[in-house]
Formats: C-alpha cells, structure tokens, sequence
C-alpha cells in the first residue's frame, strides 16, 4: 500500500511539488504490484530494498522509459526473488541457515 509518507519520500526524491500526487500514487501503486508479482511478497513500508526498485521503476514510468528498467535492474529483481525463494525453503531439523 502507498502510503501518504511513501508518497511524499518518491515526490521528495524527484523533486516533484504537490500537483501530481493522485497520478504518482497510481505509478508507484503500479509498481509495487507489479514488482511483488515478480520478486514475491515484500512490504514496501518495511523492506529498503524493496522499496528502492520501486521507487526506480517509477521513475522510468513517470520518463515513460519502461522498456529498460527490466533490463537496468535485473541483478536487483534477482537478488529480491532469490532471497524471498530461500526464505520459503523448509529448514531440516538442526539447520540454523536455509542456505546450501
């Protein structure tokens, strides 16, 4: 959920006055959504990281530069789904780190 707080860190971020915020909330509400589907289930009010890719591919969509963000920040895309995809993975009994 964008958040009013949220809001004002992206408008503070690119230096953008008051005049677009329904149209930035719909951007960065796009963004989060899609980058869950794609990295999995983060809270962007909690997780940086996460919250960082968000805010960047709303800056490409608010350029209307879309088509390279998938390809600019791929490394970051992967790092999020692989570490959601070892949080999923059961621990055996004894093990202290989900990694192999």
């Amino acid at each position: 959920m964008i958040t009013p707080e949220i809001l004002k860190e992206f408008k503070d971020r690119m230096k953008l006055g008051d005049e677009e915020d329904e149209n930035l909330t719909r951007i960065l509400s796009a963004s989060n959504k899609s980058l869950i589907r794609i990295c999995g289930d983060y809270d962007i009010s909690y997780d940086e990281e996460f919250k960082e890719l968000v805010f960047e591919r709303a800056r490409y969509v608010y350029n209307d530069a879309l088509e390279y963000f998938q390809t600019n920040f791929l490394t970051q895309i992967n790092d999020l789904r692989i570490a959601k995809a070892l949080e999923e993975i059961p621990l055996e009994e004894g093990d202290t780190d989900a990694t192999v």
